[in-house]
Formats: structure tokens, C-alpha cells, sequence
């Protein structure tokens, strides 16, 4: 399972994400091949490429956001 933290919401082209859940907050792709760029809390910049149906899972914590996503849904 992957695990990021960010102080940054982020936003979802809805042309490749859905939202499926609000509580908890998670959104899947609905193609192949989609990539998101997560900057963490050290402002290091994470590059992930989902395939289609891939989950990302986004919880409020303390002033940032945990983001985190299973390892068989990426590329």
C-alpha cells in the first residue's frame, strides 16, 4: 500500500477520475494510464501512474492529508 502525506487538497480531472466515496474520500480512474502529481509534506514531488480503476483514498489529518492508494492499481 502506498502512503503520502501533503498539506495540499487536490483536485481531479473529471475526465479521468470519479469520485466514489465522500466519507471516506476516494476516487477512481476511469481510464488507463492516468498520472497525478502528489507534493508531500517535505515538498518532494511524487509522480503515479493508475490503471483503469485505480483507487486513491484521501483522509484529513491534523492540517494535511494522508493520500493513500494499493499497490496492484498502479503501474
Amino acid at each position: 500500500m502506498g502512503l503520502l502525506y501533503t498539506k495540499f487538497y487536490m483536485d481531479f480531472d473529471e475526465e479521468e477520475w470519479n469520485q466514489i466515496s465522500i466519507n471516506p474520500i476516494i476516487f477512481q480512474t476511469i481510464k488507463d494510464g492516468v498520472s497525478v502529481e502528489i507534493e508531500d509534506s517535505s515538498h518532494v514531488s511524487h509522480k503515479i501512474k493508475f490503471k483503469e480503476g485505480g483507487k486513491l483514498q484521501m483522509f484529513r489529518v491534523t492540517g494535511r492529508f494522508r493520500i493513500t492508494w494499493d499497490d496492484e492499481d498502479v503501474f
